[in-house]
């Protein structure tokens, strides 16, 4: 099996990590990045083979020079992991403005401007792979997560056309769709920010989310060690699938989301059908 080079956003923490250590442990060189490079390295711990520098993903000319720094030391970068992400929670009208394009700016702004940075190596190689870490809130709707399920929405249509675009190029694509994974998504101040708005209405129904949520973290049922693994594995045998639904959760939603869609399809066929011109 080939060595390739790794380059993993939000590796300071969290699956990033795991994510890192599988790689590594595959036998792969890795570029892990974070805000602070030093807190990402003492994170993922030193090794001949990484590279800790700092990116903040919101800053393209930051995710040039990561990429640059990439080639520097390793020649090539063979698989893009977008990683990075924080998460918005709350109802609609309780999260404000600024929280909603904070939220779009890292979770959907973010990757764009790493693989912007990235597509030029990889097309100059003729080949690679852009992973992105999405959510089951990239493909299900639910409640208290608007602007995040906003912003995964968004990366799910950018990576299934972003397919296209590239794999002439030898370059392929795969969107992953984790479910709960005990990671630190739901820890506060962390990766997680609460509402700044208050509504009479929404306020008994946030507290309580809010504290459900909390009382949630850590007793997620997915290993993100066994997901990193996965991906790894996944990476390795050159044949992504253009989407992985990680966790026996996700796929149960996604399922019965697959079932009500056919039956809103079905249900309105042959209005939908007459909407042509008539000839």
């Amino acid at each position: 099996m080939a060595s390739n080079v790794w380059f993993i956003t939000g590796a300071g923490r969290g699956l990033g990590v795991d994510i890192a250590h599988s790689a590594l442990a595959a036998g792969h060189s890795v570029v892990a990045t974070g805000r602070d490079a030093a807190k990402v390295e003492t994170a993922i711990g030193a090794h001949e083979n990484l590279l800790a520098v700092a990116l903040d993903v919101t800053v393209p000319d930051a995710a040039q020079k990561a990429a640059a720094a990439a080639v520097q030391r390793f020649g090539r970068i063979d698989v893009l992991v977008n990683n990075a992400g924080n998460f918005y929670a709350g109802y609609f009208e309780n999260t404000s403005p600024a929280q909603v394009r904070a939220q779009m700016e890292t979770n959907f702004f973010g990757p764009l401007n790493v693989t912007r940075a990235i597509l030029p190596v990889m097309r100059k190689q003729r080949s690679g792979q852009v992973i992105t870490i999405t959510s089951a809130a990239g493909l299900l709707g639910q409640e208290f997560v608007a602007a995040y399920a906003a912003s995964k929405f968004a990366l799910e249509g950018w990576m299934e056309s972003l397919r296209y675009d590239v794999e002439r190029f030898g370059i392929k694509t795969m969107a992953v769709e984790p479910g709960f994974f005990r990671t630190e998504l739901l820890v506060e101040g962390s990766s997680t920010i609460w509402p700044d708005l208050d509504i009479e209405d929404y306020a008994e129904l946030t507290a309580q989310t809010i504290e459900a949520w909390k009382g949630m973290n850590g007793l997620q049922g997915g290993d993100p060690k066994k997901l990193a693994e996965a991906l790894v594995t996944l990476s390795d045998s050159d044949e992504l699938p253009l989407r992985f639904l990680a966790g026996a959760d996700v796929m149960e939603s996604v399922e019965k989301n697959l079932a009500t869609i056919q039956g809103q399809i079905d249900a309105h066929r042959d209005l939908s059908a007459s909407l042509a011109f008539d000839e």
